[in-house]
């Protein structure tokens, strides 16, 4: 699913602010400072010193280090060749230097190893904790075009229609073909109160169509929970971000007080957060063993275990799934259905699997993103570009949410009912 929410993790990006929020997850999540791994795109703050390494005078390689001194003779050549004889001067050598940097890490053939410039980084570096004002809808960027994870519950882009895997061709008209996604993601986002028309090629559509939505002031949501008929407890998660835990817990310990016979956890269209954050959730419902392994290129591994003191660890478990949870979600989802300790029930998850930090450059040049890990589930199975299947499939089709029907709830609901979990 290399055109697919990757991701920064990243992964993981709330389209409506963050521009920034997963990969990962994360945020679409992105973001995160060295507090918390990000589980769409982590973002780091070491640096590797690599401008260090970097020519000062074009046209020589007088700042180029001794072994690749020759490897880096026809880039200094093609370099000059531009400064000399190229139609339209003077050239912004800015421009190139940062275009030389973008091509470098686009060769990789990793869509989530990438580049940003000074003011792209900074708007990725906001924090995942607070209001933001666009859209609402988490977002992966690192494909041909800017390409919806999961539209945000209550959220503009939720009540204008927008769906998992829409692709959105233009902003206002103008064609997002060959823009980066970073910079398309600015021209959707705006101030509260103001429209954007979003052009949209959705799978199963031979036309794109024209979306019109008016930006809102958005508040990120994280855990809400209810009882349902029949002595259920029911838990939605739509982000895994900083007050994710405590707000599980607290809604956690008030319904195990009503000592319900099961629990349905809600990972539906939830992109992604913090890794940190997707450890301690899944460590409410798993109370030992690995949640997930963090694999490396030189075939190192960082292993992550529950936490304990978990407080829902016993009660039998479902977890809804679909297309658009992504991320920290797999993580979460991942580990619960390899230790047998819940089913899943819905479609095919995202499948974003690997581990995005960002290395900021010196001198406020902006900062590399690169893929560092790829995470595996407990039984060491990867997700990413194939995603979680659940253990039972149920689609929901556009019929059902016209109709206000949620076969998927329902079949989380009858499992329960009928004694299908063991917990």
């Amino acid at each position: 699913m290399n055109k697919s929410v990757r991701i920064f993790l990243g992964v993981m990006i709330v389209l409506l602010l963050l521009a920034g929020a997963f990969s990962g997850g994360l945020v679409v999540g992105w973001l995160l400072p060295d507090r918390a791994q990000a589980a769409f795109p982590l973002i780091g703050t070491n640096s590797t010193g690599a401008q260090s390494d970097t020519a000062t005078d074009p046209g020589s390689s007088a700042g180029t280090p001794t072994q690749y001194k020759e490897l880096f003779k026809p880039f200094w050549e093609a370099w000059q060749i531009v400064k000399d004889q190229y139609v339209d001067q003077p050239v912004d050598e800015q421009k190139m230097m940062q275009g030389a940097i973008r091509g470098m890490l686009e060769s990789l053939g990793d869509p989530h190893t990438s580049y940003m410039d000074p003011d792209e980084y900074r708007q990725a570096n906001l924090p995942m904790n607070g209001e933001y004002e666009g859209i609402g809808a988490w977002v992966d960027t690192t494909g041909d075009y800017v390409k919806i994870v999961s539209p945000m519950p209550g959220s503009p882009a939720e009540k204008a229609g927008l769906k998992a895997n829409d692709i959105i061709i233009k902003v206002d008209g103008e064609d997002m073909t060959g823009i980066d996604g970073n910079l398309v993601l600015r021209r959707i986002l705006g101030p509260a109160g103001t429209s954007v028309t979003l052009t949209i090629q959705r799978e199963g559509l031979d036309a794109p169509f024209d979306v019109t939505i008016t930006r809102a002031k958005i508040i990120i949501p994280s855990v809400e929970g209810k009882m349902l008929d029949g002595n259920i407890a029911y838990i939605q998660l739509f982000t895994f971000g900083e007050k994710t835990t405590g707000e599980l817990k607290t809604k956690l310990r008030e319904l195990m007080a009503q000592n319900p016979k099961g629990l349905i956890l809600d990972l539906r269209n939830n992109g992604g957060g913090y890794l940190n954050t997707a450890i301690e959730v899944v460590s409410q419902f798993i109370d030992k063993g690995v949640v997930m392994y963090e694999e490396y290129g030189n075939g190192q591994r960082k292993t992550f275990q529950a936490l304990p003191g978990g407080l829902a660890t016993k009660i039998p478990l479902v977890v809804l799934v679909n297309e658009g949870t992504a991320s920290a979600s797999e993580i979460t989802a991942g580990a619960i259905q390899d230790y047998g300790r819940g089913i899943l029930v819905g479609v095919t998850t995202y499948g974003k699997g690997s581990v995005q930090n960002w290395i900021p450059l010196e001198n406020n040049q902006g900062a590399v993103r690169v893929t560092i890990a790829r995470w595996l589930t407990p039984k060491e199975r990867q997700i990413s570009k194939i995603g979680l299947k659940p253990d039972v499939e149920v689609p929901l089709t556009e019929e059902d949410i016209k109709n206000g029907k949620d076969p998927q709830l329902d079949k989380a609901i009858e499992i329960i009912n009928q004694g299908g979990v063991n917990p």
